[in-house]
């Protein structure tokens, strides 16, 4: 024991509760090493690993695809977590806005391409899809100095539809699941040019405000 007060010591006396969130004096001291960045970097990690199993063996063995939809399905699910655990208690680093995105387009572009090449996506699909990807990405940095454009409803959506199909596809399914797995695909299609077109609307609306702002201020 002190002898100092609880109060005198900058402090309540109490324990934070149980499941409580950090303060802000805690959180602000984000490290490269938090658990937001560890799990965007495991991220990196398995896409060869998740490479290396669906093409293992041809690319049609169901064992390794198995393994290789596992991959997929863990890289999936740390996309959902670093990011709300990042923006919950403030662990957004430099380290974090560039390689999270990079890891996303990573996974599922190398998921694309390998389903393309085993033949079982048609190349005009993986074509629509990282296109998108890239353009929207080149236009987020165009339009950036006006300001940012939000992730949409659509574009979660979007996100969500694509890792369903593109798993389902990873997986050596037939019959009546082989069926569903092209219409989710289908459907992410869609959304994929649907929430890139709103995107795109955004960017010059946003744009056009900019710009007035600028001339206003002349």
């Amino acid at each position: 024991m002190t002898g100092v007060p609880a109060s005198a010591a900058g402090g309540t006396g109490r324990r934070p509760a149980p499941g409580a969130k950090l303060g802000a004096a805690a959180v602000n001291q984000a490290s490269l090493w938090n658990i937001a960045n560890i799990l965007t970097m495991i991220r990196l990690v398995l896409v060869p690993g998740f490479v290396l199993l669906l093409l293992a063996d041809g690319g049609y063995d169901p064992v390794w695809r198995a393994l290789a939809w596992a991959a997929f399905a863990v890289a999936m699910i740390t996309d959902i977590f670093d990011g709300h655990l990042a923006r919950t208690y403030n662990l957004v680093t430099d380290f974090g806005k560039i390689a999270d995105p990079i890891a996303d387009k990573a996974i599922m572009g190398s998921a694309l391409v390998c389903l393309s090449w085993l033949g079982d996506l048609p190349w005009w699909v993986t074509g629509v899809i990282l296109g998108r990807e890239l353009g929207i990405t080149l236009m987020r940095f165009w339009v950036i100095r006006y300001g940012v454009i939000p992730a949409s409803r659509g574009g979660k959506l979007k996100t969500l539809a694509q890792g369903t199909a593109v798993g389902m596809y990873v997986l050596a399914l037939t019959g009546p699941l082989a069926t569903l797995r092209f219409w989710v695909m289908a459907v992410a299609v869609v959304l994929t040019v649907v929430t890139g077109l709103d995107y795109i609307r955004q960017a010059v609306v946003l744009r056009r405000k900019g710009l007035a702002a600028e001339r206003a201020a002349r």
